[in-house]
């Protein structure tokens, strides 16, 4: 597991920042307008989840998991970065983050 420990305190702080930037953009005035970053942050929480469960297990899919989790947190760090508030933006930073420590796994 130390092989992967900061991916998988990446993939923590990331999925945090998902369900936080979700739960914010529930707040905002136009949520419709909000729908693509909502949904983003959920698959977003969702596959660093699933690739911190599966890095914490040393599973031969942690790799694999990884590399798909680099892709979705690129995928939600494009959305939120279209948005301007702060939670959108901390959450972008958190997901381009995950996606370099995944790839880093990945490479390891």
């Amino acid at each position: 597991m130390n092989n992967y420990q900061s991916c998988i305190e990446a993939c923590m702080d990331c999925i945090a920042a998902c369900e936080h930037c979700a739960s914010s953009c529930l707040q905002e005035k136009d949520v419709k307008a909000m729908a693509a970053c909502i949904r983003t942050d959920l698959e977003c929480a969702a596959i660093c989840k699933a690739a911190a469960t599966l890095m914490s297990m040393d599973s031969k899919f942690a790799h694999e998991t990884c590399r798909l989790c680099a892709d979705i947190c690129n995928a939600c760090a494009e959305e939120c970065e279209k948005h301007t508030m702060d939670h959108c933006k901390k959450c972008a930073a958190a997901c381009r983050y995950c996606a370099e420590e995944c790839v880093g796994t990945v490479a390891a």
